[in-house]
């Protein structure tokens, strides 16, 4: 019965307010942008939170608006995984955003994550379209490959798991992806290094360890050969402008 009074009281203020929430139309439309990998579509469609048309969550400005992001991040996570995109990097980039937004210190900031977020989450989408159009054994490897970071990962294990020769598989993978193997590995341990960097407070030393470099001089080498810059020096940037805190590191 309480509830019940609640909502009629809000019904009345928001008839008396003129206040709308904005259309369901419009906003299945713009998750099915992100669901496409639609850049264009998703910026067409895109509403700040600072415009008529949404809810008020909470008498607080900022906690309104960081309640807002944090239920668009949620529901476009979940569009996101029913169009196709791996479930653990769908939640993965969830956790990234939740915690910037969570550390957030005014407005402004929490707009940006929300235009930043939501073009992440097309460009995983336009990703992982891409690599449909790999053929199976390909796929297996990028998938092993995205499992197994932390892992050492040799050209014999890829075989196996795509049931294919190794000279057949490394060849087949630069045909396709048009980078050998072990480019690709490091790329990809490269991006989780810059992850590790901003929302951990692993040391340079722990996070080469973890992701199988020979070296952390290695690790530091092919971090600045991919990124043009040292693991401390984006640290540094990217850490201090989402956490509240800092973290030691190592150049």
């Amino acid at each position: 019965m309480e509830i019940q009074n609640e909502l009629s009281k809000i019904e009345f203020k928001n008839r008396e307010y003129l206040i709308k929430h904005i259309s369901y139309d419009r906003e299945m439309a713009f998750y099915q942008s992100i669901g496409n990998g639609d850049m264009e579509e998703m910026h067409r469609l895109f509403m700040p939170f600072n415009v008529e048309g949404f809810g008020k969550l909470s008498a607080n400005p900022l906690r309104n608006l960081k309640y807002h992001l944090i239920i668009t991040v949620a529901m476009i996570t979940r569009y996101v995984i029913e169009a196709g995109l791996e479930m653990e990097a769908a939640y993965n980039l969830s956790d990234i955003y939740i915690q910037k937004i969570d550390v957030c210190q005014d407005e402004e900031s929490v707009r940006k994550i929300h235009k930043e977020l939501c073009e992440a989450y097309v460009k995983r989408m336009q990703i992982s379209k891409k690599r449909k159009l790999y053929s199976k054994p390909v796929s297996k490897c990028i998938d092993y490959i995205y499992d197994n970071l932390h892992d050492k990962i040799a050209l014999e294990d890829l075989a196996e798991v795509a049931c294919v020769s190794s000279s057949y598989i490394s060849k087949l993978f630069h045909s396709e992806v048009g980078t050998t193997i072990a480019q690709y590995i490091q790329k990809k341990r490269v991006e989780a290094a810059k992850n590790l960097l901003v929302f951990s407070e692993y040391s340079v030393s722990d996070i080469s360890n973890y992701l199988q470099f020979s070296t952390e001089s290695y690790f530091i080498s092919v971090f600045r050969k991919i990124t043009g810059v040292t693991p401390k020096k984006y640290r540094e940037v990217h850490y201090r402008s989402n956490l509240p805190h800092e973290a030691d590191g190592r150049d």
